[in-house]
């Protein structure tokens, strides 16, 4: 790797994943492509490890002049592609952005890579790799008693945003089928952890929480979900760069499966403890039961052996070290918290997505 294009790497995981890499790789230049939608933030790159090795360019990855350009103009070798319009609730209200981001803009990156790596040049760099971030909603949901989601597991979306996501990965392994392109892609279960937008469960948990909010539980939050560490994430996605088989698929987890209301009962408990003086303790008594989510997939459960057998990776973070973490995290850096919270896209969507409940907060 020496001069890696990021897309999406304004984001929560993205910029997590810039800062991992320019610690990680003293010598790469990280190029970070992101529109800066509602999810990007350029406060998610203040204060990054070496800033000089950092180029932001804000644009579209739907912009196929723009991406080409990047790819001249900074000879890029690698790509790791984040972005993506990413939360099920806003698919469901509007479906569109997310099939032109995850859909044409994974495809518009996939054909530029494939015109100047493989066309243009006759081959791939040296070492060149295009590794393509997905998640474990592209296989549905499982029944009680179905074994955890494996690299085999036939797909089954469920919602707008899984079906654009499905369908991007199968763009991604058509294009390493077809024309040869150096591809990986990894499936991720939940991600949490620093710099996640607020509207998610556990960020939305934390600051509602210390706030006196209603902490909203959708329906009987008996949901189980997989949560994984963000920094444990980077890590897994940087040893596939190193060592992963081009053409390969790799879920990654967190070795956990608590329902939603353990989740977050487990937050509040842990605020009790570092909070014990909050006029709202115990915060569990915030928990408010609302209407729950059309198409609601009941259970994630991710296998995570391969990974682990051939890349050596494992989560570092247990649920509840990564959720201390995440919220000691919240509470240390409240300029973040406000300047994000107070966007006007931000208070859009959240007065939108309550009407879509009925109005419940």
């Amino acid at each position: 790797m020496k001069n890696v294009l990021v897309t999406g790497g304004a984001g929560f995981i993205g910029s997590n994943f810039v800062r991992y890499l320019l610690r990680a790789e003293p010598d790469v230049r990280v190029i970070n492509l992101d529109a800066l939608t509602y999810a990007g933030s350029p406060e998610n790159l203040k204060g990054l490890p070496d800033e000089s090795r950092h180029i932001f360019v804000n644009g579209n990855i739907i912009d196929r002049a723009l991406v080409e350009g990047i790819f001249r103009h900074h000879q890029i070798d690698t790509v790791v592609h984040f972005a993506a319009e990413s939360h099920v609730d806003r698919s469901i209200l509007g479906p569109e952005q997310f099939v032109q981001t995850n859909i044409v803009g994974t495809f518009t990156l996939l054909d530029v890579a494939r015109q100047i790596w493989l066309n243009e040049g006759g081959f791939a760099p040296e070492g060149a790799r295009f590794h393509h971030v997905s998640t474990d909603e592209v296989y549905g949901s499982l029944k009680p008693g179905e074994p955890a989601f494996s690299e085999s597991t036939p797909y089954a979306p469920r919602s707008p945003y899984a079906a654009s996501k499905a369908s991007s990965d199968h763009l991604a392994r058509a294009y390493a089928t077809t024309y040869g392109l150096p591809v990986t892609i990894t499936n991720c279960s939940n991600n949490y952890g620093p710099y996640q937008f607020p509207e998610k469960l556990i960020p939305l948990t934390i600051l509602n929480a210390v706030r006196g909010k209603p902490l909203p539980i959708y329906g009987d939050g008996k949901q189980v979900r997989d949560w994984l560490y963000v920094e444990d994430h980077c890590e897994a996605i940087y040893r596939v760069l190193l060592n992963g088989k081009s053409g390969e698929t790799y879920n990654v987890g967190g070795n956990n499966q608590p329902t939603n209301l353990e989740v977050v009962r487990q937050i509040c408990r842990i605020l009790d403890e570092v909070q014990p003086d909050s006029e709202f303790f115990p915060h569990d008594q915030l928990i408010q039961y609302v209407a729950d989510r059309p198409g609601h997939d009941r259970r994630y459960d991710m296998n995570i052996e391969k990974i682990g057998s051939e890349l050596g990776w494992e989560p570092r973070q247990s649920l509840e070290t990564g959720l201390r973490l995440t919220i000691k995290w919240y509470l240390e850096n409240p300029g973040w918290v406000e300047a994000i919270s107070s966007r006007s896209d931000y208070q859009d969507w959240l007065e939108k997505n309550y009407a879509a409940r009925g109005g419940q907060r």
